[in-house]
């Protein structure tokens, strides 16, 4: 079993636990009632056509205690705290991790950060399920990780098309050609190239050059994972990230908001010209 099968595995059981204590008709209603989501694509630097986009290095920031890869990271004793300080430091989005037996996240996390700021927030779980998407909603989330790896063509189709239907975006996150060229053929605006492998938690940070050319201009680029500086996030700038994906070097950094803007400056002195 790969450490993504195995992490997926934990997520379908604690999911079952989770709907034990509410059916599929209120959290639905919970997720219609919310207030609109916000729009992502757009704080991203995205619009209809790829063109027109202004060269400023966006940063997705994100609320994270651990990780498979690195074990423990951070208490974060107060996530709301943290997203301010994101907030400040000039993130365009913040993600809050969810899932609990490998990073330490947890729904109530993700209601702290949606009470504390008014950025659009990404739910980062691994979702499989589209009660994940109704429950993401009705918890106030703009946008949900989808993992290619994790999901063949039609459910990856369904849980973007329900993402969409709901008013949200969806982070699609990929590692290979095949995966990219899935998340194109599958209609995604905002496409991320992980350069860690979930399947093993190898880092090559040449993957995103590799990888990044192949993703028509009309989505927003993400590149996730591996970022330990400026010089990283300039490296991803340089081969087109419109923006990335960053946890540990934040969470772990005591000025958290000093190193954002440091890495939006380096991206932002980075990036070559808009993709045509």
């Amino acid at each position: 079993m790969t450490v993504l099968e195995d992490i997926i595995a934990g997520v379908r059981e604690d999911l079952e636990a989770r709907r034990a204590g509410i059916d599929d008709a209120a959290i639905r209603s919970r997720a219609l009632a919310a207030p609109p989501a916000r729009d992502a694509f757009a704080a991203l630097g995205g619009t209809a056509d790829g063109t027109g986009r202004d060269t400023v290095l966006r940063v997705v920031s994100e609320v994270k205690r651990k990780s498979p890869s690195k074990g423990a990271l951070a208490d974060i004793p107060a996530p709301a705290d943290l997203a301010r300080e994101y907030r400040d430091g000039g993130a365009s989005v913040i993600s809050v991790l969810t899932e609990e037996r490998r990073f330490g996240g947890s729904l109530a996390d993700f209601d702290a950060v949606r009470a504390a700021v008014d950025l659009p927030l990404l739910r980062k779980d691994f979702t499989v399920e589209p009660f994940q998407v109704w429950e993401a909603r009705a918890h106030g989330a703009d946008l949900v990780l989808l993992i290619v790896a994790a999901l063949d063509d039609g459910p990856l189709r369904e849980l973007l098309g329900l993402a969409r239907e709901l008013g949200m975006e969806a982070l699609v996150e990929t590692h290979t050609e095949d995966e990219v060229d899935r998340a194109v053929s599958a209609g995604a605006r905002i496409i991320g190239v992980n350069v860690r492998n979930l399947k093993t938690l190898d880092v090559d940070r040449s993957n995103f050059a590799r990888l990044a050319g192949r993703i028509p201009p009309s989505a927003v680029v993400i590149a996730e994972s591996g970022v330990r500086d400026a010089d990283d996030v300039a490296e991803y700038a340089a081969h087109g990230a419109d923006a990335i994906l960053v946890g540990e070097a934040l969470v772990r950094d005591n000025a958290p908001a000093d190193a954002l803007r440091r890495f939006i400056a380096a991206g932002t002195a980075a990036r070559p010209p808009r993709r045509a």
